[in-house]
């Protein structure tokens, strides 16, 4: 694509930002530049914008904020729209309405100050709401799915439909929305009456278990694999004699070898490299296939 010098021009109400590093953004501190970097306010600016981009033959990604992501040195031809700037949460009884790029842990938070339960397993997940329901985020034995009603979703055709849980297709770290490639605008969860003393405790306990396993010192994005059936991804990498492995400045983490850490100012080619190794010396070892949980994007 050529770099549309009119896009400030079209869109003079949108943050545009040209030749943007997304590594300011990405939470490995990693990643090219971006052609141009949209921070839209609202859903009707984010259909705008995509109804542009398809137009005018421009690729375009959204992103959530990033954080279980890793974008290539190469970086990103295109628009890429990132939803933090769209981030209003209301409560209306004992359902919780959000757009999509409010962060998780602060919608875990609204709900404990609500003494709404169904949200606390959630109270340490980095990501932001739409990119949560995207991939299905999880954790401590609690998914996504489990507290979804709807979400309001703008597919790649610029219609914007209403997705429950049935047409949402959750699995394992998976929606129908990467099938479909449509965003996730706001979506709505239908949380529980609970005793705010006892949720608090389960965050607490919860953000403390988090705390001593995950290695929060460094930059990283998060879990790298989804777990293999009859398996913890951490132990096997562990089994293989590679906590610790450095190529470049990214490390599997000596805290917890299911994260690769960023330790002395890794690029992206750093992580995917490493990720790559691992993949290859579990499979020798052990004829299990690591499939990455992290979304790589990018150009080399």
């Amino acid at each position: 694509m050529s770099k549309n010098p009119n896009l400030n021009q079209e869109f003079p109400e949108i943050t545009l930002l040209k030749d943007e590093p997304l590594k300011k953004y990405t939470f490995t501190k990693t990643g090219g530049p971006v052609d141009w970097l949209a921070l839209p306010k609202t859903s009707q600016e984010v259909k705008a914008l995509v109804d542009y981009c398809r137009e005018q033959k421009i690729p375009w990604i959204v992103l959530g904020n990033a954080s279980n992501l890793i974008v290539r040195d190469g970086g990103i031809r295109g628009v890429v729209i990132m939803l933090l700037e769209m981030n209003h949460l209301t409560i209306e009884g004992t359902e919780m309405i959000v757009e999509s790029g409010a962060r998780l842990i602060d919608a875990s938070q609204a709900a404990y100050e609500a003494s709404l339960t169904g949200l606390e397993f959630a109270c340490g997940i980095p990501g932001s709401v739409g990119g949560a329901v995207f991939m299905n985020a999880g954790a401590y034995g609690g998914e996504i799915k489990d507290v979804f009603v709807s979400s309001e979703v703008l597919l790649p055709n610029g219609e914007i439909k209403i997705y429950d849980q049935a047409a949402m297709n959750f699995r394992y770290r998976h929606s129908q929305m990467q099938e479909e490639g449509g965003i996730v605008l706001s979506s709505r969860f239908a949380l529980k009456k609970g005793k705010p003393l006892e949720i608090k405790a389960q965050m607490v306990d919860l953000t403390e278990l988090r705390q001593a396993k995950q290695p929060l010192e460094y930059p990283s994005c998060g879990s790298v694999f989804k777990r293999p059936e009859g398996h913890f991804t951490g132990k096997l990498i562990q089994d293989a004699g590679l906590q610790g492995y450095t190529i470049g400045g990214a490390q599997i983490s000596m805290k917890h070898a299911g994260f690769i850490v960023n330790i002395n100012e890794a690029t992206a080619t750093d992580y995917v490299r490493l990720i790559a190794y691992i993949q290859e010396v579990i499979q020798e070892k052990f004829h299990v296939a690591l499939e990455p949980e992290v979304r790589i994007i990018g150009e080399e």
